[in-house]
């Protein structure tokens, strides 16, 4: 069948639906679209016989909404987020001259880090607000927390996939760190560097004592009695809770009361006050009726006058001709 004029075949991996035709442009997506979207695409990779693919789609996981900042501006500002990434690399880099004994511009590269964390956490406020998201100082601290996370990690394998992030990224830990650490001649090294100081490995305790019957009856005494305080003064907290609780019911509900009796005023004073407004509309009304009335007669009345003279003028003329 010959397709009509302005038809357009469809592309090889184009979707036949509207949605997300990858996983990365899955995770571009508003938040709220993030899981009919999810959906959309693993039907229609199912459709196609792709099963796995299906799978896989099926069970991704919806960003939180800090993790959902992040991975906005990775794809929307990529240049400005490498850069924070290098920073990181750098930061790196030379912490370990540093602890190799070499030269190292840590000051420099810290500072670089801070100011990529300065404008990656202000375009991710932006991105929040934009999306109608609460930019709180909770979601903002959880975000550069995740932004700070990254640059420790940089761009080594196996670190974590921004752009794709799920939940806010942890710091690594010291083990971690320890490998990310690349040697003094740049290449990563599995051991500690020299100035890293290696922790002993304690002895083994000694056992405890064994406990005799008197000293196990006098330990069972105590913790009785301990229990007993505890509960004795759980009581009294309750007790104290219970007391503070009615003591601010009674205070709202006299707050209530009186909220009410002010509420009660007000309405009679509004309902006074449309009186007074209505009394005095229906007052300027007669006014304005009467201003109309008196600049009628006064018109007519000018108009009186102006005749009168003509006719004085017309007369005193007649006089004058006799």
């Amino acid at each position: 069948m010959t397709k009509g004029k302005g038809q357009k075949a469809k592309g090889k991996g184009e979707p036949t639906e509207k949605g997300p035709a990858s996983i990365d442009e899955l995770y571009q997506l508003p938040l709220a679209e993030f899981t009919p979207a999810r959906n959309a695409l693993a039907t229609r990779l199912r459709k196609g016989g792709k099963s796995s693919e299906a799978d896989e789609v099926r069970v991704l996981v919806k960003p939180s909404i800090p993790a959902w900042a992040v991975n906005q501006i990775f794809w929307k500002h990529r240049t400005r987020f490498d850069r924070l990434l290098a920073a990181g690399d750098r930061l790196r880099t030379a912490q370990s001259s540093t602890l190799a004994g070499k030269s190292g511009d840590v000051r420099g590269a810290l500072d670089l880090v801070r100011e990529a964390l300065s404008d990656l956490s202000k375009l991710a406020a932006t991105e929040l607000e934009d999306a109608g998201h609460n930019a709180s100082p909770g979601a903002m601290r959880a975000v550069t927390a995740t932004l700070e996370a990254l640059s420790a990690y940089g761009t080594v394998a196996n670190a974590p996939r921004p752009g794709r992030l799920v939940d806010e990224v942890d710091p690594p830990g010291f083990e971690t760190l320890a490998a990310l650490v690349p040697s003094a001649g740049g290449s990563a090294s599995s051991e500690a560097p020299s100035r890293v100081l290696k922790f002993q490995q304690q002895a083994p305790a000694p056992p405890p004592p064994r406990e005799t019957p008197a000293s196990k009856n006098e330990r069972r005494e105590e913790e009785r009695r301990a229990k007993l305080a505890a509960a004795k003064a759980a009581v009294q907290d309750a007790d104290l809770a219970v007391r503070e609780s009615r003591t601010a019911a009674q205070a709202a509900q006299a707050a209530l009361k009186k909220a009410a009796a002010a509420a009660k005023n007000t309405e009679q004073a509004m309902i006074a006050a449309e009186q007074v407004l209505d009394k005095a509309a229906k007052e300027a009304h007669a006014a304005r009726q009467l201003a109309r009335r008196l600049a009628a007669e006064g018109e007519a009345a000018a108009q009186a006058v102006e005749d009168a003279e003509r006719a004085l003028a017309q007369a005193m003329k007649a006089v004058e001709e006799i």
